[in-house]
């Protein structure tokens, strides 16, 4: 029986990749403006969140039965 966890750690992994993407697409430009460069720094801090959230929820878990 699962306890509901799987949908907010999958919604929090599937947020990751996304803000991931759309890091790496602003840092592949060789010019961002000051705009740009906050929402980049606004991004990381989302996605280190994300990150953190993720192994909250990873580390309640219950071990699987295998």
């Amino acid at each position: 029986m699962k306890l509901g966890i799987d949908t907010p750690l999958t919604d929090l992994e599937a947020r990751h990749r996304d803000l991931d993407v759309t890091v790496s697409r602003l840092d592949r430009k060789a010019y961002l403006t000051p705009h740009e460069q906050r929402t980049v720094a606004d991004l990381k801090k989302e996605k280190l969140w994300t990150k953190d959230r993720i192994a909250v929820l990873r580390k309640s878990e219950p071990p699987s039965s295998r």
